[in-house]
Parts: C-alpha cells; structure tokens; sequence
C-alpha cells in the first residue's frame, strides 16, 4: 500500500477518534448538567431556590450527585438475571451514545493543514440509522424490566416499550413528508439545504411535522407527559426500580443524553441545524464560520431541552389509555394526512 495514503488514513482516523471522544466527553458533561439545569427550572417555577449548597449556585451539585452514585453500594437482586441485569443499563446507555454519531455538529474546520469534518460519520441513510439505534434502546428498558423479576419493573417495562413502539410510527411518518422535501437521508445534506440562498428552514415548509415529531420526542424519551413507564404512584418506581449505584445512573444519564440528541435532531432537521440566521458564513473563515454554527446549534438545542424541562413541570402526567389514544388515532392519522397534503403541493407545483 502507498505509504503516503496510509499516513493520510491514519491522521483520518486519529481526527475522527478526537472527535468522538470529543463529543462523547461534551454528551455526558452535558446530560450532567442538565440535571442540575432541570432542579433549577422546577425550583423557579415552583418559587423555590433549588439547588445551593455544592459550590457557588449550586454549581457543583452534579458532580455531587455522580460522586453519591458512585459511592453507593452495588445491589444484585438474588432472584435476578445476573447477566441480563447489568446488561440493561449498559445497552440504555450504549445506544444513547451512538445517536450522536451522525449528527453535523458544525461546518469543516481546518486543523495543522488538515480539513476535518465536524461528523462523526456522514451516512447517506442518517435518519434510517437513528431510527434502528433508537429502536433498539427498547431492549434496553425491556431487559433491564424483565430481568430485575420484579412485576412492577416488568409492567413499566412493558409501558414503555409499547410506549416507545407506538410513537416510533407517527415520528417515522412525520419525517416521510420531511424526506419528500428535501430527497435525502443525509443529515449534512438536510443542513445545507436549509443553508442555501432562497431557502428556508424546514419548520416553514413543515410546522404540522414538526409538531407531530416534537411530541413523538417527547414520548420517546420518556418524559412528562409521557413517563408513562416511571408512573411512581402506579409503579413504585418504574423499570428500574431495583437498580442502584451507577447500573440506576445508567439509565438516569440515558434520559438525559436522549433529551440532548432529540434536541439536536430536532434543531438539525426542522431548524437549520448549525445555520446561524443572517450572518453569511462563507464571508468568515472556516474556523470561525465552524465556531459560529457550533454556537448556532447549541443554542437551539438548549430551547428544545429548555422546553422538554418547561412542559415537564407545567403540563400532568396522561393516564395509559390517554397515552396509547393520542398516539394511534390522533398523531398517526395526522402524520398521514401531512405526509399525502405534501406529496400533493409537491405534484402541484412541478406540473
């Protein structure tokens, strides 16, 4: 093999290493503190101070929180799947962290003469890629339910997996008419077609979607409204009731990695993704373009995580039924209809 193309695979591989490690560190620096982000929310709404004691503000509580889970002890349950037991957690955990592989963090930087994609791998099949990851964070919950032989845990378990099940299928069918729009997979593709001149972001072309996906996000993470799988006054304390130490972390960080990753899927698909409005990025230098979308995009997906806390703390917990309605007879006909509405102005408009 041609050394020149070696050392230049290798550098490849080194930058792309660097950046997952990267954004893997900033995942979970971040998921750390929106904790500390959503005690402080609930506690101005609630007209209380939240979290004050660790550090200035508070600003040190979830490094506390982690050192506690850290420090507990290690609890098995004698009854339990051993192997499967720990393998729920760290499968919730796993598939939280690969969503992040496709997403377009920011434009090209240019680094000792090299230029470097901010993606970790750009796939012409993108959305089709966090779909199965996605899919498969269900086994995650159903294992860790089902191997702690517990009926509680087993019940929510089987909550949230129906729960996962049905909305996957109005947020798939939302992103078909997306998908008509823009003729690609590709995230990058998405973002830069957002980006050209005469074009805008897809929340424009697509409000009903949007809406739709939004609502599906917030039942596939399992948040309020829809935490419909840690009900604690039905299940005591849901799926993970017998998990303690870091193996209950696990599935704690997993919600809070999967709240990052739907916001930034979300700013990425519906609003311009890295795309700051008004300011000409191929004016500036790549550095500084690359500085200014990461800045863009991080600020969008703090409103969505904003958001997902807000309506946490606003809005009742649904009953089951409620659940399972809203999903297969409200959102499901709704992203139908969506989905043929836009194949028909499409077919109207290149007549």
């Amino acid at each position: 093999m041609n050394p020149l193309l070696l050392a230049i695979d290798t550098e490849t591989v080194i930058a792309k290493l660097v950046l997952i490690v990267i954004v893997i560190s900033a995942s979970l620096v971040i998921a750390m503190y929106e904790t500390y982000a959503e005690r402080k929310v609930a506690a101005f709404i609630q007209d209380r101070i939240g979290p004050n004691r660790a550090g200035p503000f508070g600003i040190l509580q979830p490094l506390a929180d982690g050192l506690k889970l850290f420090m507990k002890e290690e609890i098995i349950p004698a009854t339990s799947n051993k192997f499967l037991f720990i393998l729920g957690p760290c499968l919730a955990m796993l598939t939280a962290m690969m969503t992040s592989a496709i997403i377009p963090w920011g434009n090209k930087i240019e680094v000792f003469g090299r230029t470097v994609d901010l993606q970790i791998a750009d796939v012409n099949i993108g959305i089709l890629y966090v779909f199965g990851v996605v899919s498969m964070g269900v086994y995650g919950i159903m294992i860790g339910g089902w191997a702690s032989n517990n009926k509680f845990s087993l019940l929510a378990a089987i909550r949230g997996a129906s729960q996962i099940i049905s909305y996957e299928l109005a947020m798939g069918l939302s992103l078909i008419a997306l998908l008509m729009l823009t003729g690609s997979l590709s995230l990058r593709t998405i973002v830069m077609q957002q980006m050209e001149p005469g074009h805008f972001w897809n929340i424009v072309y697509q409000p009903l979607g949007f809406l739709i996906f939004l609502v599906c996000a917030f039942a596939e993470c399992n948040r309020t409204p829809f935490d419909l799988s840690e009900a604690e006054n039905e299940l005591n304390f849901g799926y993970h009731q017998e998990y303690s130490s870091m193996k209950l972390g696990f599935y704690l960080f997993a919600e809070y990695v999967n709240m990052f990753i739907s916001s930034a899927i979300m700013a990425t698909l519906f609003f311009g993704g890295y795309d700051m409005p008004f300011v000409n990025e191929a004016a500036l230098s790549p550095n500084v373009a690359a500085a200014v979308g990461i800045a863009a995009l991080m600020a969008k997906i703090i409103f969505f995580i904003f958001l997902f806390m807000w309506v946490r703390w606003t809005i009742p917990r649904f009953r089951y039924d409620q659940l399972m309605n809203l999903g297969w007879r409200g959102l499901i006909p709704l992203a139908l209809a969506n989905m043929l509405i836009t194949g028909a102005v499409i077919l109207w408009l290149h007549k």
